[in-house]
């Protein structure tokens, strides 16, 4: 196993220094906008706008530029926003653990929500519980996001007063981050549980009819046995890949949760990056995005030898 992972991480970095090139030339060369511009306004001279171009250092030549950017990089630092001069890691720093207990709280309730469910039709197959639940998660997963986004603000913060409408709570105040992650959280559960819910029932399903199954059931092994230890057990490398499906696609959604809700997370540094046309801090939104797709998918992919004795990576 650890020669497998030394072996996999060795054929990433090709890949991560890829994406490193091609976001470093993409963001000065892509049309993103000339930050000086954006700093002075409709105010700003030519010659003052090349100025702070000089000063900011993105009009020397692009391969200078790559070079001290890649070496930077190396040594762990992602260089400074050009329209605040903060230093970058300390902004991801900031702003990632409202994305990340989002990402994962969202995660760990639709799993907790959506396996239930799936086991339930599966096991009451063609009822009208399987009925209800079929349809429901057809509708669930139907409904855009933002929807029920702008529904569950105006109920629940705007008209009753149950919950805070915007912000990401105060660090070290765990009940007041509680309070502010309901919406968001339940938001993007609902397409996430259904999404679980789905796969689980239509995996169960099929497991139900394999030969070692009839075979357990003809040895009078206990029916919950047969189901939650055989059946389920077998349901699970689906359902991994369904949860780190999940997470990818959550931490591309919260850009826009994250905007409607105000939380300070890292989709609202993006967003406020490209309209300020700050392109270092883009790409270094960018960078982490595609780190953790990265991770998650190698952890997606460690995890079905837990799960499934038949898989070795030797």
């Amino acid at each position: 196993m650890a020669v497998y992972i030394l072996r996999r991480i060795g054929s990433m970095m090709p890949l991560v220094l890829i994406v490193v090139t091609s976001l470093f030339f993409l963001m000065r060369t892509g049309g993103i906008g000339d930050p000086a511009s954006v700093i002075l306004g409709q105010e700003g001279t030519e010659e003052a706008i090349q100025a702070l171009n000089e000063r900011l250092g993105v009009s020397r030549p692009l391969w200078v530029q790559y070079i001290e950017y890649v070496t930077n990089l190396f040594q762990g630092d992602l260089g400074k926003s050009l329209l605040r001069g903060t230093s970058i890691k300390l902004e991801l720093a900031r702003v990632l653990p409202y994305t990340l207990e989002l990402t994962l709280g969202s995660v760990l309730i639709g799993l907790m929500l959506g396996i239930p469910m799936g086991v339930f039709a599966a096991v009451h197959h063609n009822s009208i519980a399987d009925h209800v639940i079929r349809v429901g998660t057809i509708l669930t997963r139907c409904m855009p996001t933002f929807v029920l986004a702008l529904v569950f603000l105006v109920v629940f913060a705007a008209k009753l007063h149950w919950l805070p409408i915007l912000g990401g709570g105060q660090r070290g105040n765990l009940p007041d981050i509680l309070r502010h992650l309901v919406l968001p959280t339940v938001t993007l559960v609902f397409p996430i549980a259904a999404a679980f819910a789905r796969v689980v029932r239509a995996t169960f399903l099929d497991v139900m009819n394999e030969d070692y199954v009839r075979t357990a059931r003809a040895k009078g092994v206990h029916e919950k046995t047969v189901k939650y230890k055989h059946i389920l057990r077998n349901c699970l490398s689906a359902t991994i890949t369904i949860a780190g499906l999940s997470v990818v696609a959550l931490i591309g959604n919260g850009v826009l949760i994250e905007n409607i809700f105000a939380r300070p997370g890292i989709g609202k540094l993006f967003v406020t990056a490209v309209l300020g046309s700050d392109y270092t801090v883009v790409q270094s939104v960018i960078l982490v995005y595609t780190g953790i797709v990265i991770l998650v998918n190698f952890a997606v992919e460690l995890s079905y030898a837990f799960v499934d004795p038949r898989i070795r990576y030797d």
